[in-house]
């Protein structure tokens, strides 16, 4: 597959990697980590400047969407930046909230999405089938919680635990609040707010790949063993290429995925952007030698969010088996 963003596409995405590069992204994700969000929602608030939060928000809830390719442009660059905060999240819950009011059910989209769409709310949720836990719940302004029993706006959270990345903070719902949606409707936007969730978290982890292939190259430039380059010898350029051939043979099926929408393609962009991006970091924790280990070095912040993005959503394994049941063969 061959797949090419248009020139305003393009365009938008170097918009956003000159506007992250002179956010200091990486302080924020490491105040983020140590519980300071102020930092965080300036850069949030920089990307509800550029349009990110109305990208998946149909017009008529003040959105400009849903544009599933753009939002996956720019979820490659804020993984390429490190940029914390629960915008999968975020993304998932606005196509919950519009597939639900595509299903006649407008009360809740009416409520919180023109909202969302202009970043004035950030949300978080859970979905059945993909774990009990909420990204960033102390963090964001919206908690929603899909069980059997329906859709709601939870009360709050339990205790805040950490996640191998530092800047990925989980937390289940509390039990109550107040219902939003109920009925098979509600179950259909699950599935819907699923895909787009795995869409946007393939595109994070492709950008969060890239980010390790450039600092990689970078470093084994720089570093030199017998008074050359490691980077001159071929069994570190073996693996570099390797890296690059990964996350090339990744891209297309991310942005072909945004294209179709279709779930055995989000199935097999998830998997494989994840699965790219984990070898990333594989190899850039071996390249850099024993610096990779020490989480005062920038390169920390996208190892832990390489292996995060992996199971997020569900495990490689889960993704594998919607591909071969997309194929007809699970």
């Amino acid at each position: 597959m061959r797949f090419l963003l248009d020139d305003e596409q393009g365009e938008f995405a170097r918009s956003l990697d000159a506007m992250l590069t002179g956010a200091d992204t990486v302080a924020a994700a490491r105040a983020w980590g140590s519980g300071d969000h102020a930092p965080g929602r300036a850069v949030w608030a920089r990307l509800a400047d550029a349009g990110v939060f109305a990208l998946p928000v149909p017009e008529e809830y003040e959105g400009v969407g849903p544009l599933s390719v753009e939002t996956a442009v720019s979820l490659v660059e804020l993984g390429r930046h490190a940029v914390p905060g629960p915008v999968v999240e975020t993304v998932a819950s606005c196509a919950l909230l519009t597939r639900l009011a595509e299903l006649g059910d407008t009360a809740p989209a009416k409520r919180f999405l023109p909202s969302l769409a202009a970043g004035g709310l950030s949300a978080t949720l859970t979905l059945p089938g993909c774990g009990p836990y909420a990204l960033d719940a102390d963090a964001a302004d919206l908690l929603f919680a899909v069980t059997d029993d329906g859709l709601r706006l939870a009360p709050g959270h339990a205790r805040v635990r950490r996640s191998l990345d530092p800047a990925r903070r989980l937390a289940a719902p509390l039990p109550g609040g107040e219902r939003l949606a109920s009925g098979p409707a509600v179950a259909a936007a699950a599935r819907h707010a699923r895909d787009w969730a795995a869409l946007a978290t393939a595109a994070q982890s492709l950008g969060v790949g890239l980010a390790l292939l450039e600092r990689t190259v970078g470093y084994v430039k720089q570093r030199a063993q017998f008074g050359t380059p490691i980077g001159t010898f071929q069994a570190v350029k073996h693996r570099v290429a390797d890296v690059l051939v990964g996350l090339e043979f990744a891209r297309p099926l991310v942005f072909g995925a945004a294209l179709t929408m279709a779930p055995g393609d989000v199935a097999a962009a998830k998997v494989t952007a994840a699965e790219a991006a984990y070898g990333a970091a594989r190899a850039a924790l071996q390249l850099h030698g024993a610096i990779g280990y020490t989480a005062e070095f920038d390169l920390s912040l996208w190892l832990t969010k390489a292996r995060a993005l992996r199971g997020a959503w569900g495990d490689p394994g889960v993704w594998r088996g919607r591909v071969l049941a997309a194929r007809g063969e699970g």
